[in-house]
């Protein structure tokens, strides 16, 4: 096991959100000029509260059933859940902006007896569907700005500017595939052993095998929305958009929610905040969406407020339960390493033939 994942670093991690959180609470409480944030805590509406609680647990769930989806769907649905919300908890607690999640569930992955080819290339198709959904709403929210289709105050220049950066990131995404390296071929050997390559060849190979394997990511990644697969497209779009809907309940706690147009734009940029390597990018995400709403013309004291309530539960809510899940998941590979072996036939490309268009048939999609 990973020494960042033991248990007592994340008994540490979760001692130090503790703390930064009651900083937070002392300062919200204490410091002159936030009186208007305290009132709107006071006068929270409670229904609206527990919405937001709920949403929040929906986008939680989503991530479990998107990331059982594109990893297999062979796999026990107690396993999936052990580690979906172990990563979830590991996004939290490490301050490795969104990677730590992704490296427990390569090593859980990898310990329940799914080759590290496959762990590599749907890691890579699993952070672009999750992540790839921001893009597509900056680029929507943009357009319907500029067109008066999405009610908001945003200068021509805070709708478009957002809108074109999405897209050009969206485009990139998609040319990724004519510039990367193909998979290198195995090593030559001279019969008895490899003939031993340079330090500049290994090197060589590395970058190669890593940009095949981002590669052959994007196209399972295309595959697999192609696919239709409820689990991906509901998993992926319910993980967003529950997470969206918390923050707009939070809102209606404490006033009422921006114009749909400058929230939505508002929330895609906040969210870069989390990109900061910090424990659950407390400070980074709070201090993006709050400068972001202010941005889009959003009230500081309802954006602060709204903001830090929904803060609370989407970090509350996964580093509560993963860490239950992280417990259990260890109990799960010390009794069970074959729990995903069933995906093992999934490791290695296949390409379907279909009679009409034998060149261009995708990759297969099985479980």
């Amino acid at each position: 096991m990973p020494d960042t994942l033991a248990p007592r670093h994340l008994a540490q991690r979760l001692a130090q959100i503790a703390v930064l959180l009651g900083v937070g609470v002392l300062l919200l409480v204490t410091l002159p000029g936030l009186g208007e944030v305290r009132e709107r805590f006071a006068d929270a509406r409670p229904g609206w509260v527990a919405a937001a609680l709920v949403l929040e647990l929906g986008s939680v769930v989503s991530f479990v059933v998107v990331f059982r989806g594109v990893f297999c769907v062979r796999m026990p649905w107690g396993f999936s859940a052990q580690v979906g919300l172990s990563e979830q908890a590991a996004n939290v607690l490490l301050p490795a902006g969104g990677a730590g999640g992704l490296a427990l569930g390569a090593w859980a992955l990898s310990r329940a007896g799914m080759s590290p080819g496959h762990i590599a290339r749907r890691t890579v198709a699993f952070f672009l569907i999750t992540s790839s959904a921001n893009f597509v709403v900056a680029v929507l929210a943009g357009i319907g700005l500029l067109t008066g289709v999405l009610a908001g105050d945003a200068s021509f220049a805070l709708a478009a500017v957002p809108a074109a950066l999405a897209l050009l990131v969206i485009g990139s995404v998609f040319a990724l595939p004519r510039v990367l390296p193909e998979r290198p071929a195995p090593v030559a050997t001279d019969g008895h052993a490899l003939v031993g390559p340079s330090k500049l060849a290994k090197l060589r190979r590395t970058v190669a095998r890593a940009g095949a394997t981002i590669s052959e990511g994007l196209g399972d990644a295309g595959a697999l929305l192609r696919s239709g697969r409820p689990s991906v497209i509901g998993g992926g779009l319910g993980y967003l958009l529950f997470d969206m809907a918390a923050l707009a309940a939070a809102f209606h706690a404490f006033g009422h929610a921006p114009a749909p147009g400058d929230f939505l734009m508002a929330y895609v940029l906040g969210q870069l905040g989390g990109l900061v390597p910090l424990p659950g990018g407390v400070g980074g995400t709070d201090g993006g969406l709050v400068a972001a709403l202010a941005l889009y013309g959003t009230p500081l004291a309802s954006a602060t407020a709204a903001v830090l309530a929904y803060r609370a539960f989407q970090l509350g809510l996964p580093a509560l339960a993963g860490t239950v899940a992280f417990g259990r998941l260890r109990q799960t590979l010390q009794s069970d390493t074959r729990a995903a072996a069933g995906c093992e036939p999934m490791a290695a490309p296949v390409r379907v033939a279909v009679a009409a268009v034998p060149d261009s048939a995708p990759h297969e999609i099985a479980a």
